[in-house]
């Protein structure tokens, strides 16, 4: 390691942070006020799409996503800006054919994006291969993520070789993500060092403090050596959301690792997301909980928005009293399903199919469809075999050991097609596909705002669009 390094800081706050925080209910009214501050700071880039960001828009703030990304590339011009991508999946929640993973990835270069962040909840590359492809020819940052979590087959060996296949893969730097916040202190020194030591790219730090442990193993894995963390301006820091920027930046201020950030324009953004802040937790937008240290995380190894989400599963069925049973029967679930991360969409899998286990009380009584997709393979493969038994209870179905999207037909002239009456951009061929019926709804919104029509006079009856 050199003499001084200096450390890299991205900032999440209007992609992961607030998403961690408020359901990425932050819309872009709120950011654009505070833009030309963000981009005078100096980060070496600033996470601002991808993740949720994308369907929030849609769904919930009848904004255009591919637009966002443009006001933001015109705004901060002196900024590099980052995406969060699920590999295969892209932003959607199933495999996408390798035509539309190329066309999208190009699109959101093409619209502003340099750095492409890029994972598999599996940690199966061959899920990320083509869009990390597809960066590198469109000439964007390909940064492969590694689903970090702890257990059984997750060795220092394990991620070496991890970490290898990725360089060779063509990765221009590795993240260490971290989405549960398991990551303890000594944990952070032994894998950073191990890396530093094995691969030439750099490596970028991603955590949560949800278990409370963040910004003293962001300490740790600096003095390690690594490249890079990820952090969030202090207003959405902390609970769910990453460690505050002005502290990490504070806490190696005069140091070999010195950020050369400066804190008087930190504080510029403190004080517009601080109001923001305010509004979220006057309106009920934010709760809270969201802020609180749940050591739960790191007793049971699960992520704390998984937690809440099993909390409101129970109390739906009136089962509230069988959270600890819940909480118990997850790991054993995991371990059947081949020792899965947690993260979207195998923390959400296993979570649901130990409700039902104990709800039902037989394991595997009812398998949920999503279970089922994982026990075939159309995910990928788990890190370690699946429980044959278990397995076994999805009938005479074939187990996928191919890369799934090989097993996909090319389908963006299809679907191209099926949005004609609605496409007003290339992109929003992309939308639909991600989100099918969900993104025509916002299209007929988006007509109707612009044209002044109300959209539930609109005669849609002879219209009918696939989701």
């Amino acid at each position: 390691m050199s003499e001084n390094k200096k450390l890299k800081i991205m900032e999440t706050v209007i992609r992961d942070g607030q998403q961690s925080l408020i359901a990425t209910r932050m819309p872009m009214s709120d950011m654009k006020p505070i833009l030309s501050a963000m981009d005078e700071v100096g980060y070496d880039a600033v996470e601002c799409w991808g993740g949720a960001t994308f369907d929030s828009c849609i769904r919930f703030l009848d904004e255009d996503p591919w637009e966002r990304l443009r006001t933001l590339r015109e705004m901060m011009p002196n900024t590099r800006l980052q995406m969060l991508l699920r590999g295969q999946n892209l932003l959607g929640y199933r495999h996408y054919s390798d035509d539309v993973v190329d066309y999208f990835v190009k699109k959101s270069v093409d619209n502003g994006i340099d750095n492409l962040r890029i994972f598999d909840a599996l940690n199966d590359l061959r899920n990320v291969e083509t869009a990390v492809k597809s960066a590198k020819a469109y000439g964007a940052h390909a940064q492969i993520g590694m689903s970090y979590t702890i257990g059984e087959p997750y060795t220092l060996e394990y991620w070496k070789d991890l970490a290898l296949r990725m360089q060779e893969m063509g990765a221009d730097s590795i993240c260490i993500k971290d989405m549960a916040g398991l990551m303890v202190p000594e944990a952070a020194r032994e894998m950073i060092t191990m890396l530093k030591e094995n691969v030439e790219i750099p490596i970028h730090l991603h955590s949560h403090c949800t278990s409370g442990v963040a910004p003293i193993t962001y300490f740790t894995a600096v003095q390690a050596g690594v490249d890079g963390i990820d952090t969030a301006i202090s207003p959405f820091s902390g609970g769910t959301a990453q460690p505050a920027t002005e502290v990490m930046v504070e806490t190696f201020a005069g140091t070999k690792f010195d950020t050369g950030l400066d804190q008087n324009k930190l504080k510029v953004l403190a004080d517009h997301f601080r109001g923001i802040k305010d509004a979220a937790l006057k309106s009920g937008l934010m709760s809270t909980k969201v802020l609180d240290t749940d050591i739960n995380t790191l007793l049971y190894q699960v992520p704390g928005g998984m937690l809440s989400n099993l909390i409101s599963q129970l109390k739906d069925q009136n089962a509230e009293d069988k959270y600890m049973d819940v909480l118990q029967e997850i790991p054993r679930v995991r371990n059947d399903l081949g020792m899965p991360p947690l993260v979207t969409p195998s923390s959400q899998i296993v979570g649901t199919q130990a409700v039902l286990n104990v709800l039902m009380g037989e394991r595997y009584k009812i398998l949920s469809k999503e279970t089922k997709e994982l026990l075939k393979g159309n995910y990928g493969a788990t890190p370690l075999p699946m429980n044959p038994e278990v397995q076994a209870k999805v009938g005479d179905e074939p187990i996928i050991t191919c890369r799934p999207a090989d097993l996909l037909e090319p389908e963006l002239e299809q679907l191209t097609a099926e949005v004609a009456d609605y496409k007003e951009q290339d992109e929003d061929v992309l939308t639909y596909a991600l989100f099918g019926q969900t993104a025509i709804d916002y299209f007929k919104r988006r007509a109707a705002l612009r044209d002044k029509i109300d959209p539930d006079a609109m005669d849609m009856k002879n219209k009918a669009y696939p989701v």
